[in-house]
């Protein structure tokens, strides 16, 4: 995990050096575009699917996402419609399932229930996300309803991860230290105009390594999230 991140970073570092190599150098004909920039509030929401399921696991409820930040766009071209974005923002992360966790002590106990049996079971997970984009646009100084097409990955911190179990006789929540605190994955956000489709691929599961649940199995599930996003100029 440290090398992904190592090379995450290596990888901005190398572009930003390149936006400003070429910035230094711009010409005297590029002054129309100076001031163009797509400096960028986004907020969206949509649906998280669990892949790599147990046998036995299915999703029930509304497994939501909810997502919003900021995103300082980095021109690279003259015309300034092909760059990279930098950001930082806040997502809530919720996963319904019939996957019931209990706690006992420091551990954590992972069973496959009927669904007569609970109300509702969710992990939950709070994270600051720090998104990448490689972004290309048809915008101008001029047009400000364009097609977008911004792809890249997103690094996540989960600073709070929960589980919790609805029950008829009343509902029980703590933290769970076996959700894993650094998420990262692929990204691309595309559309017109205000309306954005995004896609998430987590490349690394939901839990930590060793998961399992009480009759053995491996937990290896990992979130694709499908979605709209919105950019607010």
């Amino acid at each position: 995990m440290e090398k992904v991140i190592r090379h995450f970073l290596v990888l901005i570092v190398g572009l930003l050096t390149c936006c400003v190599y070429s910035q230094t150098n711009e010409t005297s004909d590029q002054e129309d575009f100076s001031r163009y920039l797509e400096d960028q509030f986004y907020a969206g929401f949509g649906y998280n699917v669990l892949l790599g399921k147990p046998e036995g696991v299915v999703q029930r409820n509304l497994s939501y996402n909810l997502q919003f930040g900021i995103i300082k766009d980095i021109p690279l071209n003259q015309r300034r419609n092909f760059g990279v974005g930098l950001g930082v923002g806040y997502a809530v992360n919720s996963y319904y399932s019939n996957m019931v966790v209990s706690q006992n002590a420091n551990t954590f106990l992972y069973e496959v229930m009927n669904t007569s049996d609970f109300k509702r079971s969710k992990l939950e997970t709070h994270a600051v996300e720090f998104p990448f984009e490689l972004r290309w646009r048809t915008s101008t100084t001029e047009e400000y309803k364009f097609w977008r097409i911004y792809a890249g990955a997103k690094l996540g911190y989960v600073f709070s991860g929960r589980s919790r179990v609805v029950t008829d006789e009343g509902t029980t929540g703590f933290a769970n230290d076996d959700i894993e605190k650094l998420q990262y994955g692929l990204m691309v956000n595309f559309g017109y105009n205000t309306w954005n489709i995004h896609v998430y691929y987590a490349l690394n599961p939901l839990l930590k390594d060793g998961t399992a649940l009480d009759t053995g199995e491996s937990i290896d599930i990992r979130a694709l999230r499908i979605g709209v996003i919105f950019y607010i100029l």
